[in-house]
């Protein structure tokens, strides 16, 4: 979930209201930083930010699908992808979009929607990646490789893992995720040697991590590798 210094830097911080905007969303943040990831904070983010607003953001309607995704509830985060097709979206926002979209349908299994969608998409997410910070280009291409991971080519899925992704230190949870999305493709693939390496390796990663930002983050990272093994992202 955005932080709000990070949602201060969005493209919607210039709205009207945006002060009060900006309080709600603190006291989002708070309950997220509490808490963690759960229904009751999708439930949250919904009431104030899309079901009781005329005009939701685009935005907050592709955040509130990926805290959907992250509570294993793809389908909900389809529906909310859904309210966007064909609406003119920012490139930021477009790309965001896309990235939430290939990963909402390939978690849901629809993987000829989602190599549609990523064969009608891949020139703009390419060409507007290169302009990311890599943490950005990461989630382009964990998101590109559970696509391949649905239409079971797992051995290209893999490699697009492999883009070059450098590390950021220690407490690096974006490589984590990485490295939780290779499991997933090996569970997924019925590779018990491959799933054993993947899993040493993700969670050597994990215990590298000495400084979380919250005091939930370690025991739901260890939850992730679990469910990453049994073939649950």
């Amino acid at each position: 979930m955005l932080s709000p210094t990070e949602r201060k830097k969005a493209s919607f911080s210039l709205l009207p209201a945006h002060n009060t905007d900006m309080r709600k969303y603190e006291e989002v943040y708070l309950t997220f930083a509490n808490t963690g990831y759960d229904k009751a904070l999708c439930d949250l983010y919904s009431e104030i930010f899309i079901d009781n607003v005329k005009r939701p953001n685009a935005a907050d309607i592709i955040q509130l699908a990926a805290l959907y995704e992250r509570i294993h509830d793809p389908k909900a985060s389809l529906f909310q992808m859904a309210k966007l097709q064909d609406k003119k979206l920012s490139n930021p926002d477009r790309f965001d979009f896309c990235v939430q979209s290939l990963k909402a349908s390939s978690l849901s299994g629809l993987w000829v929607d989602a190599e549609e969608f990523r064969t009608a998409n891949i020139s703009f997410m390419q060409k507007y990646s290169e302009k990311l910070p890599q943490n950005k280009v990461a989630d382009m291409y964990i998101a590109l490789a559970l696509a391949d991971c649905a239409a079971k080519n797992y051995t290209q899925a893999l490699s697009l893992l492999k883009f070059g992704y450098k590390p950021q230190g220690k407490n690096d949870t974006k490589l984590l995720e990485i490295f939780i999305t290779a499991v997933y493709i090996f569970a997924k693939a019925n590779d018990p040697s491959g799933l054993e390496g993947a899993l040493n390796n993700a969670n050597a990663c994990l215990n590298m991590i000495s400084n979380f930002e919250f005091s939930w983050c370690r025991e739901y990272y260890e939850k992730r590798i679990e469910d990453a093994s049994n073939g649950i992202f």
